[in-house]
């Protein structure tokens, strides 16, 4: 079917071009030559997605490629970062032409857009995984992080949550149709940038509001209140009844929406720039002094479901 390793190398070059005109030396070196831009701070962040941990066996691997990018691409999302180059290590159990066309539409049809050029990578024989090494550019001292929240700061989510959980729960009754949120998670770069220099904070949701939420309070030495009925529940999630939406919403990870603070003196500001986000942003809380994560139902204090993702975890879902 194929000439061996090399052939499909090329093959995934071919599907997968450079464009960008700061890469002096793509696929085809031993290693890529890049050009940053003057005076830009760089941001790099490496992921692995493995097949039966990160999603489930037999996917589509259209679906694979657009996710495993995706997911990576958040995390440029949080930091405020432009998307510039990608490195891709794949390990797969046997060559398959036709398997690595439709990884490589995926990953291109998500590439497209952020305008990222994959410039490099490795391939390998063994269980399916697929692993992107990316980095973006941000102006000097521009980043999003994790500490900074102060006492009084707004929390607040780029949209609905929920949806990822709720996707992943329609692939597995077979109704891949209703699962889009989960197969091909939209990574919110354009947010992230607009909040250079606004949001005190920020993180993306990827392994679930109250766990991502805990490590930006973590991060800043703060604690914060969240108010359940300002929470913006994902229509898939909300259909599973009131109090499982709201679980998935908490808990459920694979949302890639970023859950970021902002002083309230900065809320107007904050409203001009979303208006043209594809969804509203949502004050869901705020930051207090004390630490620990407080949850509220109109006004008071109730039980934090269990969830969120953690790999070492006994009881991880």
């Amino acid at each position: 079917m194929s000439g061996g390793e090399f052939a499909l190398i090329d093959r995934l070059v071919r599907a997968l071009p450079c464009r960008r005109g700061d890469v002096l030396a793509g696929p085809g070196d031993d290693a890529a030559l890049l050009r940053p831009p003057p005076g830009m701070d760089l941001v790099q962040t490496v992921d692995t997605c493995l097949e039966g941990v990160h999603f489930p066996s037999g996917l589509d691997p259209a679906d694979i490629g657009w996710r495993s990018l995706a997911v990576n691409l958040s995390d440029l999302a949080a930091m405020g970062a432009e998307p510039a180059w990608g490195l891709l290590s794949l390990a797969w159990p046997r060559a398959d032409e036709a398997w690595l066309d439709a990884f490589a539409r995926g990953v291109a049809e998500c590439a497209t857009g952020p305008g990222l050029d994959l410039v490099g990578g490795d391939m390998v024989r063994g269980p399916l995984g697929v692993t992107f090494a990316l980095t973006g550019f941000v102006p000097p001292g521009g980043a999003l992080r994790r500490a900074g929240a102060r006492p009084g700061d707004g929390i607040w989510v780029t949209g609905p949550l929920g949806g990822g959980a709720a996707g992943l729960a329609a692939l597995r009754r077979g109704e891949p149709e209703a699962a889009r949120a989960f197969l091909r998670p939209r990574p919110r770069l354009a947010e992230g940038r607009a909040l250079r220099g606004l949001a005190s904070a920020a993180i993306d949701v990827s392994d679930g509001l109250l766990q991502d939420l805990g490590h930006l309070l973590k991060a800043g030495g703060v604690g914060a209140v969240l108010e359940l009925e300002r929470l913006p529940v994902d229509a898939g999630a909300a259909a599973a009844g009131a109090e499982t939406g709201l679980a998935m919403a908490l808990g459920g990870g694979d949302d890639y929406q970023l859950c970021f603070t902002v002083p309230p003196a900065h809320a107007a500001e904050l409203a001009a720039i979303a208006a043209d986000w594809s969804a509203p942003p949502a004050c869901i809380g705020a930051i207090r002094a004390e630490p620990g994560l407080e949850l509220r139902r109109k006004g008071r204090p109730v039980a934090a479901p269990g969830g969120g993702w953690d790999h070492f975890a006994e009881a991880s879902p």
